[in-house]
């Protein structure tokens, strides 16, 4: 597999509002994202791509797919670490930060992730198929166009993004995963469904 070289962040000149408002999203997640505008060309994808280079690596659970904090408070881990936590076989790991990209025509199944009912009716216990919030937990989610994406993923993202957590509800079955990360939005002034007050 061939590594993808970005171009680096310190090199992007003139976009100097756009850069610290991503670094200031990274720093604190709770700032809740960034909304990034500007003609095609200006940068924006670039900036968010080498800006997840340039971040330290990650302390996570060996085997997560939520990449848990191993130092996290028990409350703060998925199921599973939850039990590898108990039982006292949590193995720590080094990876880089993700960076998730969200597609356009992606459904709220690919989004939140869904629900093994088949396992849950013969085996009994509860199985998610993670989605892109489930990758995206520690790191960047990062949406090009969000204008044109449908309303109802937009609230599911906000609602995740707000909350930190995202619950799967499914035939009477509920499932919840840490869902920590920045969101950023790109979209272009100029396309005709960008709206400006």
């Amino acid at each position: 597999m061939v590594k993808r070289i970005n171009f680096p962040f310190t090199a992007i000149l003139g976009q100097d509002k756009m850069k610290m408002a991503l670094i200031l999203n990274v720093i604190d997640p709770q700032i809740s994202g960034v909304l990034l505008t500007g003609q095609q060309g200006t940068g924006k994808s670039t900036a968010v791509r080498s800006l997840a280079e340039l971040m330290p690596e990650l302390d996570a659970v060996k085997e997560c797919v939520f990449s848990c904090e191993p130092s996290s408070e028990i409350e703060d881990l998925c199921d599973e670490c939850r039990i590898k936590h108990k039982n006292g076989t949590l193995e720590k790991i080094k990876r880089s930060m993700p960076i998730v990209d969200l597609p356009l025509g992606v459904t709220e199944d690919m989004v939140c992730g869904s629900l093994s009912i088949d396992k849950v009716l013969t085996e009994g216990i509860r199985s998610l198929h993670p989605g892109l919030l489930a990758k995206a937990n520690r790191g960047i989610l990062y949406v090009d166009e969000i204008n044109l994406l449908q309303d109802h993923i937009v609230d599911v993202l906000l609602d995740s993004a707000a909350s930190g957590v995202n619950i799967i509800e499914r035939e009477g079955i509920s499932v919840a995963h840490p869902s920590r990360f920045v969101l950023v939005g790109s979209m272009n002034p100029e396309d005709p469904t960008f709206i400006s007050n």
